[in-house]
């Protein structure tokens, strides 16, 4: 945003213009060139001016470096106390704020009609642009995850919406003010917010850099060695090479330490190091940190993807066309592999390989174990058992990075880990076992469902894991003594939109709304009016096996908790023996 204008701004005196080329300026035409009475021209060397170019005040005394110096600038508009020097180039066509410092780099061009970043439209999923998700400042997860998995309803109702809103308020051709652009390459058609600075990006090209935080409190960066092309960053970083085609970045995200991106989103806290994505939809706090990671085709949510990890959505048929799900919370171990179409339901741990197209969705918490065959063989509900559960549930909003830096939150995030959406499969899980049960085993002594295998005992313990989470859940959340009462309403399934856990009643009034500022206003709303509808939803949801005192259910949620003791307890005195073998 730039400052109201200061001073009036004129055409140069005729001594003026001598004194400007005795310091090795010139001008294809001094008519169009301005300044302000309080520009220092002893601040302004070797500078060519080509078309209009308007100049703002330069003053010694504005407490930083200031001052024009060995640049080419055509067609631009500087405000207040700049600091340019050094431009291998040019600065064409540009809008500069004030107290901008552009220092040693090549090039800061626009072009006319330039998009800057918007509407440039990622291949997600698939990879053949048929789910296609497009960028804009105000995107946010649950937005893009309804681009993503609702491809018709986006082509025929959003991108509408979306073109009006990108026609009524397009990115300016700017540099903010305050903003650094230092030892950069080429930035071609790239809008730099306010407080934002670059340091040593390689070369930036249709993009846009967006700082939303309070002064001197930005995040938005981009580092030394950065390479992005049609990309925007929204309150993110990207830093020490990464490599970016086609990638959103949003707020508190980082990508860095020579990440490459091609087609995928990332938003909310997400951190990606050395490895690769391709056609990912990183939902908020997925994390891959080592470079033999490839996330490819996969939508994801509080993800930990181990190193090796990797995924197949090519097979050789009809391109890449396969993609698959990994619902909040799945860890992966090192070396796994997944071949999609699959769905891996939340919080599961996802070992070794998978080539069945497994569909465990419903049997949150699981152990997925992949054999040498690629079969799927799943232990339901086991990560109930893990002391680090609790661990990631606490941890992940104080490692929130939108707080500290006091930004209007974009994305909206629930981070319970038993919320209505876990708690619903976890209640058709348990009816699904009890008839799983009555069938017959086949010769192998396994149970067989949708591409996976499971042993009668493991399904037996899962509903006695199922029903202590259950407890915990309602002895957290019941206000009273009792669940509470039934109402006429029937329960509603819940869903869970890129972190956001809602109702299928609240996701169709967004696919009905008739503009984006509705479709924001009723997410909102539900994220305003969640625990309410959660209550509400309880008391219609549980059968009446369910309908039992606090004091009743406390027993089964202090198995739980004493599970989660035990499994700490446990850990901390394997911990405590490795030390001991490695101690000196």
């Amino acid at each position: 945003m730039m400052k109201t204008e200061k001073h009036n701004r004129r055409t140069p005196t005729a001594e003026e213009i001598t004194e400007l080329e005795s310091r090795g300026c010139q001008a294809t035409d001094w008519k169009l060139v301005s300044i302000t009475d309080k520009t220092d021209l002893t601040l302004i060397r070797d500078t060519d001016f080509l078309g209009t170019v308007s100049i703002g005040e330069l003053s010694r005394d504005c407490g930083h470096p200031t001052g024009i110096r060995n640049v080419r600038l055509a067609d631009c508009r500087l405000g207040d106390n700049v600091c340019i020097r050094n431009i291998g180039r040019e600065i064409r066509s540009a809008e500069i704020g004030d107290d901008v410092r552009i220092e040693n780099t090549a090039a800061i061009i626009f072009e006319p009609e330039a998009p800057c970043g918007n509407g440039v439209s990622a291949a997600v999923l698939d990879e053949t642009s048929s789910r296609p998700v497009k960028f804009f400042p105000q995107l946010d997860a649950q937005i893009a995850t309804l681009m993503a998995l609702r491809p018709r309803w986006a082509e025929e109702v959003f991108f509408p919406m979306l073109d009006e809103e990108m026609e009524m308020h397009p990115i300016s051709h700017s540099i903010g003010n305050g903003a650094e652009i230092i030892d950069a390459g080429e930035l071609l058609n790239v809008h730099v917010d306010s407080g934002v600075h670059i340091h040593g990006a390689r070369r930036l090209s249709n993009g846009a850099i967006l700082n939303n935080a309070q002064s001197s409190r930005g995040f938005a960066y981009v580092g030394d060695g950065v390479d992005a092309e049609n990309f925007m960053i929204v309150d993110g970083k990207a830093d020490s090479g990464a490599l970016l085609r086609n990638t959103f970045i949003g707020q508190g995200a980082v990508l860095e330490k020579g990440f490459t991106s091609h087609d995928s989103l990332f938003f909310a806290n997400c951190s990606m190091e050395n490895g690769e994505a391709c056609a990912l939809f990183a939902g908020p706090y997925t994390v891959s940190m080592h470079k033999s990671t490839l996330l490819i085709g996969a939508m994801t949510s509080f993800m930990n993807a181990g190193s090796g990890t990797n995924q197949s959505n090519h097979t050789y048929k009809l391109g890449p066309v396969h993609w698959g799900i990994m619902e909040r919370g799945v860890k992966t171990a090192s070396f796994s592999y997944i071949m999609w179409g699959a769905k891996i339901g939340p919080f599961s741990l996802v070992m070794g390989a998978h080539k069945n197209h497994p569909d465990c969705s419903e049997f949150p918490f699981s152990y997925l174990f992949g054999d040498d065959k690629g079969a799927t063989s799943i232990v339901p509900g086991m990560m109930l058992r893990s002391c680090g559960l609790l661990r990631d549930e606490k941890k992940w909003p104080t490692r929130d990075r939108r707080l500290k830096r006091k930004l209007t939150l974009s994305d909206r995030i629930h981070f319970s880990v038993l919320n209505p959406m876990t708690a619903d499969r976890i209640l058709h899980a348990i009816d699904l076992m009890r008839q799983l049960q009555l069938k017959p085993t086949d010769d192998d002594g396994f149970i067989r469902l949708r591409g996976m295998k499971m042993r009668r005992a493991h399904l037996e313990r899962a509903e006695i894991i199922y029903t202590e989470a259950l407890s915990k859940y309602l002895t957290e959340r019941i206000e009273g003594d009792e669940l509470p009462a039934r109402t006429e309403e029937t329960a509603d399934e819940w869903v869970d939109l890129g972190g956001q856990i809602i109702t299928r009643r609240t996701l169709d009034q967004v696919l009905q709304a008739d503009n984006i500022s509705e479709i924001r206003t009723i997410l909102d709303d539900a994220f305003e009016t969640f625990a309410a509808d959660e209550l509400r939803w309880i008391g219609n949801r549980f059968p009446d096996e369910w309908r039992r005192t606090k004091n009743e259910l406390m027993h089964a949620a202090d198995l739980f908790d004493r599970h989660i003791e035990e499994d700490r307890t446990i850990y901390r005195d394997n911990l405590t023996a490795e030390h001991a073998i490695l101690a000196l």
